[in-house]
């Protein structure tokens, strides 16, 4: 059984050791003002002057200052099963997770993020980058976004599904990550969709994040 490290009724923006700034971290903190630092996830947060309440993973990769700087605040997991990522993810409960710092530092991690979303349908986390927004959608899926939005669905196992208000609609299509994949849709109006699996990745503008957060029904802004 996966222990409850960080029990919130906030959001928690979660940071790992990729590439982010401070801009990045403004926008999270704004919907979720708690912060947990994955490993070395800690030294990018205390370089941008935020610090973790929380350090989660095997800390290998944290430096040995933030370590002392953070005592107390660090919680091992030894296992080399998994990722920093999925010990921290499954170790938060809370309304949702904005994690920074996981997309894109290197193909590899990305992969390894991706999967682990896919593997923990539940804990409702929303993967930021400098352009993107990125989620697992649940079976039923509303999105209000404007018209010519653009809107990307990729597949992590075999799964259909329905939509409205799609330029190129998902109905009669069988989605899989060696087959059909749904890169740059188009909104054309209110967006309804529906899986048969918890399988679907939706990609959206960085700009779309509230509506994401609306869409999965998670809790408000907490300021700003």
């Amino acid at each position: 059984m996966n222990q409850v490290i960080v029990d919130s009724l906030q959001g928690v923006t979660l940071a790992g050791a990729g590439p982010f700034g401070k801009a990045a971290l403004a926008r999270a903190l704004r919907f979720a003002p708690r912060i947990v630092g994955a490993d070395g996830g800690a030294d990018r947060l205390l370089a941008l002057g935020a610090e973790p309440e929380a350090v989660i993973g095997d800390l290998d990769s944290i430096s040995a200052a933030a370590k002392a700087r953070l005592a107390g605040r660090l919680f091992p997991i030894a296992e080399q099963i998994t990722t920093d990522f999925d010990k921290a993810l499954r170790s938060i409960r809370a309304p949702f997770v904005l994690g920074l710092g996981f997309a894109g530092a290197r193909l590899d991690h990305g992969l390894a993020v991706l999967n682990t979303l896919a593997r923990h349908p539940d804990a409702r986390c929303l993967l930021l980058s400098p352009q993107d927004v990125i989620f697992l959608a649940p079976l039923e899926l509303r999105l209000e976004l404007p018209p010519g939005s653009r809107i990307s669905l990729f597949p992590m196992g075999a799964v259909t599904g329905a939509s409205a208000g799609l330029r190129w609609p998902l109905q009669g299509l069988d989605f899989a990550p060696d087959g059909m994949v749904g890169t740059s849709n188009e909104v054309s109006g209110p967006v309804h969709l529906q899986f048969s699996a918890r399988k679907m990745l939706v990609i959206l503008p960085i700009r779309s994040l509230r509506a994401a957060l609306s869409g999965l029904g998670a809790t408000s802004p907490a300021r700003g």
